[in-house]
């Protein structure tokens, strides 16, 4: 069972913060080989959806994205750092984590639109939940990506 949990960067324990970090090194620095400035200031004004799996009364980070609202840096919402944890892939927490963010963003956010940078091989993935490519293939930090919009509702 997964504990979905919203929270502003501001109201993230210390250790919570470390297990979001730690995920992020792990898929988007180790697994993919990226390195890149992950920490940017974005995450102190954006919405920080985290999976906990809990077993044998130990919470574990399993699923996380942050959304940012319109304005931010789109003038659209977008939602971004997208993972799950290697152990937890193919098991459909993927698509919950962004039903999740599209629900909130959807509440949130009516009218907006909101805009996603995908690896190129997600495509399909985000396209089932309504997202259309608008952009062509780009490199961002060595993986080919593509812009996808959606309306939020």
């Amino acid at each position: 069972m997964i504990e979905w949990q919203w929270s502003s960067f501001w109201q993230l324990s210390a250790i919570e913060l470390y297990n979001i970090m730690k995920a992020r090194q792990e898929v988007f620095v180790v697994e993919q080989h990226c390195v890149y400035q992950d920490i940017d200031n974005l995450d102190k004004r954006a919405w920080h959806l985290i999976g906990w799996e809990s077993k044998s009364k130990q919470q574990r980070l399993v699923a996380y994205l942050r959304v940012v609202y319109p304005g931010e840096k789109y003038t659209e919402a977008s939602i971004g750092r997208v993972l799950t944890v290697s152990s937890a892939r193919g098991t459909g927490l993927g698509k919950q984590l962004i039903a999740e963010s599209l629900k909130r963003i959807s509440d949130e956010c009516s009218k907006a639109l909101i805009r996603i940078s995908a690896q190129t091989h997600l495509e399909r993935f985000y396209a089932n939940f309504g997202f259309k490519t608008v952009s062509e293939p780009y490199d961002e930090d060595g993986i080919s990506h593509i812009e996808m919009l959606r309306n939020s509702v």
